[in-house]
């Protein structure tokens, strides 16, 4: 039983005293989703991979858990997408927020995907576009290699629909020596015409963006891992120092077979809902969505994983996903809340939590997934240990919300997608601490009420519970 003796906390909101068990509870709710096969869930969610996601299994094991069909689920800090994708998948109003460019379109092309037949169609236009063109496109990938930087190697700009001819651009030389000459002048055509504002090729685009840099023949670059972008120096030194030759990729043609994973399975019949925006304001811009939609105003379950204190730059590491995207990845950090400090970032957490209370049921649940950061740039950390305790004595429990309960979540190191950094792999997160909140006590109860509630971990699903 947990420790029920009560202590006086001050709270930071308004001054008041607020009393607050000595120990949090720990929630009765068995840890499933780590018993699944790495890419459980719906084919969508390998689309593209994205740092610090969580798998779709941990989503499942809650969207199952805390909603029904036709119920609303919301994640202000989507990322990839992967649990308003998955609760469209399983017949619920999917609904995910991000202030990432990148996120946002990740998560739109699989909130709102295009059909089989549209996606393969465009295509094959696009392929008969490049054709018509391609020794001036192939032309232009050789004068990038040669001569980066030159005007003769200049290329349209993201989305502009130019031709080899509308060279308005400088193509980085780190961009030009990760790929074939012939490779890079598909990807350039891909980049000019297609338009991240129209659903199909916002498909498109994400779905190649998923497939830009990796290790096996599924990659258009071998220079670098899938899961993130090495830093431009290293990758203009690594071609340098070893001599690398990219290998020839037919781009169209990695394309397609990219669209045949993820059209293994059906699409999701619920369309979501994207948007672009400051966490801190998402509560009430999903209201607002969701009303134009004929919708309701209200999620009844949250789950979400705020940015970790001071781990990635999301920029950064996916810089030549964001180059051919068209967004700038210097700007894309700049615009995110870092939080570096956890008074910082509990401050930011509180008015998080505030807006998002109102868009919650009365019998609304929120699970928060909290990382303890022990290792910071390398070195022992303190300061990010007990955070999700933090978050609930000076975040959560000020705007409002009732705990439930936590759940400890050991990260293996060799799940993590940063597992390729070497010896730091994995240190910097080693336990999830996933807070359970009730937005009343109604939704305390409800939380406590199905934290036990077997979960069937067939999939595809043949049937939809109505829980």
């Amino acid at each position: 039983m947990p420790d029920t003796t009560r202590r006086v906390h001050a709270s930071t909101v308004g001054q008041l005293a607020l009393e607050l068990p000595s120990a949090l509870p720990v929630l009765a709710l068995e840890a499933d989703w780590k018993d699944q096969t790495r890419l459980w869930g719906h084919s969508l969610h390998p689309m593209c991979s994205y740092l610090a996601s969580f798998p779709a299994a941990m989503a499942h094991a809650f969207i199952a858990r805390y909603s029904r069909p036709g119920d609303v689920v919301l994640d202000p800090f989507s990322g990839r997408g992967t649990a308003p994708v998955q609760a469209a998948a399983e017949g619920r109003i999917g609904v995910g927020n991000d202030l990432n460019p990148l996120a946002h379109v990740l998560t739109a092309a699989k909130l709102d995907p295009a059909t089989a037949v549209e996606a393969r169609t465009r295509l094959l236009a696009l392929r008969l576009g490049w054709l018509a063109d391609a020794d001036a496109w192939t032309a232009i990938g050789r004068q990038a290699g040669l001569r980066p930087g030159h005007p003769s190697a200049f290329i349209p700009r993201a989305g502009s629909g130019g031709g080899p001819d509308a060279r308005d651009e400088a193509l980085p030389s780190e961009v030009a020596v990760a790929f074939h000459a012939v490779t890079l002048g598909q990807v350039a055509h891909l980049r000019s015409r297609l338009q991240l504002d129209d659903r199909v090729d916002r498909f498109l685009a994400a779905a190649l963006a998923g497939i830009l840099h990796g290790k096996t023949p599924a990659y258009l670059s071998t220079v670098m891992p899938n899961t993130f972008s090495m830093a431009p120096r290293y990758v203009r030194a690594f071609v340098e120092r070893t001599g690398y030759e990219p290998p020839e990729r037919d781009a169209f043609g990695s394309l397609g077979a990219k669209l045949d994973r993820l059209y293994r399975q059906p699409l999701p019949n619920t369309t979501g809902i994207a948007l672009l925006g400051d966490a801190r304001t998402a509560g009430l811009r999903v209201r607002q969505a969701l009303r134009e939609r004929g919708m309701g105003d209200r999620a009844r379950l949250v789950v979400t994983s705020p940015p970790y204190l001071r781990v990635l730059k999301y920029g950064y590491y996916n810089w030549l996903r964001t180059w051919l995207l068209g967004f700038d990845a210097n700007a894309i950090d700049a615009s995110l809340d870092q939080a570096h400090q956890p008074e910082a970032y509990i401050g930011f957490l509180r008015e998080v939590l505030a807006d998002l209370r109102p868009a919650l049921t009365d019998d609304g649940i929120a699970v928060l997934v909290i990382g303890d950061v022990e290792m910071d740039r390398g070195k022992p950390s303190t300061a990010g240990l007990g955070l999700a305790e933090r978050v609930w004595e000076e975040a959560a429990y000020p705007a409002g919300f009732r705990l439930a309960g936590l759940v400890r979540d050991d990260v293996a190191a060799n799940r993590k997608m940063t597992r390729l950094w070497g010896v730091e792999a994995g240190q910097a997160t080693k336990t999830d601490v996933i807070l359970v909140l009730g937005a009343t006590e109604a939704g305390r109860r409800r939380a406590l009420a199905a934290a036990d509630v077997p979960v069937d971990w067939t999939w595809p699903q043949t049937r939809l519970r109505a829980l």
